[in-house]
């Protein structure tokens, strides 16, 4: 089985996860906290990934601090985003620096990932030379795969779709914390039925009372 390089975009605070926003626009340090929450979700992401036996290096493409700062203890290698032109320049630019031949893109929001989902779509991902998990919407994309070929990530609206037609196959699997990416307060009580990592699952306490998760 091929070792993989994970890349992993991490966009500055102000511009991340704007629809989380009304979780924290009650608090006293509103934007801290959701500040928080973003930090959180990609420190588990990327825990989990580096968890993984299939993964080799996981590269962060970021060019706020906050974000290299949290996750160079974990392990992972920050990369300054230099093509500052968006999501899939920024993909490109980590995969062109990855040491390996396999290299995936992860997206950055998975808190319910577990290392053993990634595992096994990295182990389905041999089958083709690109191949693509889908979110659990079917439309978004969370993991993009490539082994011996260019990535070419095509990332946003109906991204899975635009992977599909640019040639990468579909993966499916039993891999929900995988395919769980989160944007909304609901997105998160969903990701919380399945287990949020520790980051994550710290402050869920925003969420409001067991009651309002179910």
């Amino acid at each position: 089985m091929p070792v993989w390089s994970v890349v992993i975009p991490a966009k500055r605070l102000a511009v991340a996860k704007t629809r989380l926003r009304p979780l924290t626009a009650g608090a006293p340090a509103a934007g801290a906290e959701h500040d928080a929450w973003v930090l959180a979700m990609l420190a588990d992401t990327v825990e989990a990934a580096l968890a993984s036996p299939a993964v080799g290096a996981v590269l962060v493409v970021t060019d706020e601090p906050a974000a290299a700062a949290a996750v160079v203890p974990l392990g992972a290698t920050p990369v300054a985003d230099e093509p500052d032109q968006g999501l899939n320049p920024a993909l490109r630019h980590g995969a062109r620096l990855a040491a390996t031949d396999a290299v995936a893109a992860l997206s950055s929001d998975l808190p319910a990932l577990r290392p053993g989902e990634l595992t096994a779509a990295l182990e389905a991902a041999v089958r083709a030379p690109r191949c693509f998990v889908a979110d659990v919407a079917g439309t978004g994309t969370t993991l993009l795969t490539a082994r011996g070929t260019e990535l070419d990530p095509r990332f946003g609206r109906n991204s899975a779709r635009a992977h599909r037609e640019a040639g990468a196959v579909a993966l499916a699997g039993d891999w929900p914390g995988l395919t769980r990416d989160v944007d909304t307060a609901e997105d998160l009580r969903a990701a919380l039925a399945l287990g949020l990592g520790p980051r994550t699952a710290a402050l869920a306490g925003l969420l409001g009372p067991p009651s309002a998760c179910a």
